[in-house]
């Protein structure tokens, strides 16, 4: 597994820009609602410990991991003023195909709000085979998933400053 040696909520905070004149979205799927929220606590924590304020981190809730897409695109067409959207979903492996389609469909969603759309969007949607590898990932023996995504959505938000002209 790429998780099984590395803690997903370690960061070295002197690599990281500060965050305080950033502005972040979330959208949190309200499927497995038990991971999603650890998966949010991680990146709200990591936001807040980076120096963004309270304030300028907005949440929404969609009802599934599929509706992510459609979230964060609103997100992104809404507040013109964001600096990156975090999609936080969790797909448990069942008995159908059911998985597959919505790996797929979510995954090429997320890549195609960014391509298109100048605010990066952070995928950060378990996709496990079971219960307990999602709770491992979502503030459990591996760390927060959530943490590390809001550390990416940080970077990206400075790489989009720096690359404008």
């Amino acid at each position: 597994m790429a998780t099984e040696n590395k803690n997903l909520s370690e960061y070295d905070k002197t690599t990281i820009p500060n965050a305080k004149n950033f502005r972040f979205g979330i959208v949190v799927s309200e499927w497995n609602e038990n991971i999603t929220e650890g998966l949010f606590k991680g990146a709200f924590d990591a936001f807040i410990d980076c120096g963004a304020l309270k304030e300028n981190i907005v949440r929404w809730n969609v009802p599934g991991s599929f509706e992510l897409i459609y979230g964060c695109k609103k997100m992104q067409q809404s507040y013109d003023m964001l600096d990156a959207v975090i999609a936080i979903g969790s797909v448990i492996q069942g008995e159908t195909k059911h998985f597959d389609f919505v790996c797929d469909g979510v995954t090429q969603g997320i890549k195609d709000l960014n391509i298109s759309s100048d605010i990066p969007v952070i995928f950060c949607v378990l996709t496990d085979n079971n219960m307990q590898q999602s709770i491992d990932r979502s503030g459990g023996k591996h760390g927060n998933k959530g943490t590390e995504a809001a550390i990416a959505a940080i970077k990206m938000a400075q790489l989009r400053k720096e690359a404008k002209f």
